[in-house]
């Protein structure tokens, strides 16, 4: 993944972002930064449109949100340095999930989390030295560290009885040590339709976890974000090109609505 060495800076950047006031958040949220220009999404490779993609999503589905949580869209949240409630990822899959939640097909909703306090992982010392450079220079007690991974207020609001709720426990997948596998088995789901944070990271790791695994991921773009936006469209391209479609927002409300 490209974003593991930048993440310490990021962080600690954050750790001082959190510790201003609502009133300096809101200050900081508009000094006059450049605004965020999402990069577009890409023409389908050439594999996929040989695909009927509106038949696909017709077939058994599963919704998949990862990492839509404070952490990375609120300004008090650890990872707040990415500014990611700028970028119209929420919006997006609010869309989504609600699109899937009228088509019978959907049989599964998962909103998994991704906590950057992972102290209580299962640790390789890999893993050890990289999740405590995470979060170097954050002062955050447990009730806060509680708070940075709950599902953001806007996506906790479509949560359902019956859906899954649970943190991803590897490094960039859900599909090891979490019941998705086990969820997706019994539902005998064939499509999984991901959206969330980071693309270049959970989105890409778990659309080559399904893809291993025999499923068909495909990616919301706009549902999706990299860490930095100026990386956004080389994951773009490079899951598109070899691991799952990457679609719009809109383009996905489309194909459900056409017949199969």
């Amino acid at each position: 993944m490209n974003v593991h060495a930048s993440r310490r800076q990021l962080l600690t950047a954050a750790a001082g972002l959190a510790a201003t006031t609502a009133v300096g958040s809101q200050a900081s949220a508009q000094d006059g930064q450049k605004a965020f220009t999402p990069a577009p999404i890409p023409d389908l490779a050439p594999q996929w449109k040989k695909l009927n993609l509106a038949e696909i999503l017709k077939r058994p589905a599963a919704f998949v949100s990862i990492s839509q949580n404070n952490s990375l869209y609120r300004p008090w949240g650890a990872q707040a340095a990415e500014r990611q409630w700028e970028r119209g990822t929420l919006p997006a899959t609010v869309k989504v999930a609600e699109a899937a939640r009228r088509a019978a097909n959907f049989k599964s909703f998962s909103w998994i989390g991704y906590s950057v306090f992972r102290e209580d992982y299962p640790q390789s010392i890999f893993d050890k030295v990289q999740y405590e450079t995470w979060t170097e220079g954050l002062n955050f007690d447990e009730a806060k560290k509680k708070a940075d991974n709950e599902l953001v207020d806007e996506l906790k609001a479509l949560v359902q009885p019956g859906d899954l709720q649970f943190n991803e426990l590897a490094l960039q997948t859900a599909f090891v040590g979490t019941q998705l596998p086990l969820e997706l088995s019994r539902k005998k789901i064939e499509v999984i339709v991901l959206t969330g944070i980071h693309l270049d990271w959970c989105i890409e790791g778990n659309a080559r976890a399904a893809r291993d695994n025999g499923y068909l991921p495909i990616v919301i773009g706009d549902a999706t974000a990299t860490q930095k936006p100026e990386q956004q469209a080389a994951a773009y391209e490079r899951i598109n090109n070899f691991f799952a479609p990457v679609i719009s927002s809109d383009h996905f409300v489309r194909l459900l609505s056409q017949p199969a």
